[in-house]
């Protein structure tokens, strides 16, 4: 299969959160119209301590209810991936983590979803708790919980989202720890 002529990007719609645009793809015998959502970079972390993992509780529009997740968020402009990871962290849950290491890179679409995700993990936490620097209106709440447990929660569907199912198997499968 030879690759498409791509047409130019046109804006229809932009907020502070995303921007969705349109292009064309011209194969040989057709033209196919794609909108693109564009969410821009993320990262996330795994924090660990001994056996247990971090995770916040946020309000998720699309299930209309409080959803497990790992700590993480959009990459801004200029910053690296890992020190976003480590600020959302400390935005999340009053958690200051220290050098994140690589987990995971992943694109969650590849055909009209851009937002590569990069995932990250550390073990090293700070004992003090930074709850002025928590962003209320984003958390209801976070909890160290047993990697088994998270583990759990993914098989019994309690764990939906991607960000965080990606991130706990990879941890398990990569780190080795946990079952």
């Amino acid at each position: 299969m030879e690759l498409p002529q791509l047409g130019e990007r046109h804006l229809v719609y932009e907020n502070p959160y995303q921007k969705v645009y349109t292009t064309r793809a011209t194969f040989a015998e057709y033209t196919k119209e794609y909108y693109v959502t564009d969410f821009g970079p993320r990262a996330g972390l795994v924090a660990v301590k001994g056996d247990r993992v971090l995770l916040v509780r946020q309000y998720r529009l699309l299930i209309h209810r409080l959803s497990w997740e790992i700590p993480g968020g959009r990459v801004d402009d200029g910053e690296e991936p890992a020190a976003a990871a480590v600020r959302e962290c400390l935005e999340e849950t009053g958690i200051r983590c220290a050098n994140p290491r690589p987990l995971l890179f992943y694109h969650t679409g590849l055909d009209t979803v851009y937002n590569p995700t990069h995932l990250f993990y550390s073990d090293e936490t700070a004992e003090v708790h930074e709850p002025q620097s928590i962003h209320q209106q984003e958390v209801a709440g976070w909890e160290w919980l047993p990697l088994a447990r998270g583990l759990e929660m993914i098989a019994a569907g309690q764990i939906q989202d991607n960000f965080t199912i990606a991130a706990l198997l990879a941890y398990r499968v990569f780190r080795g720890c946990g079952s």
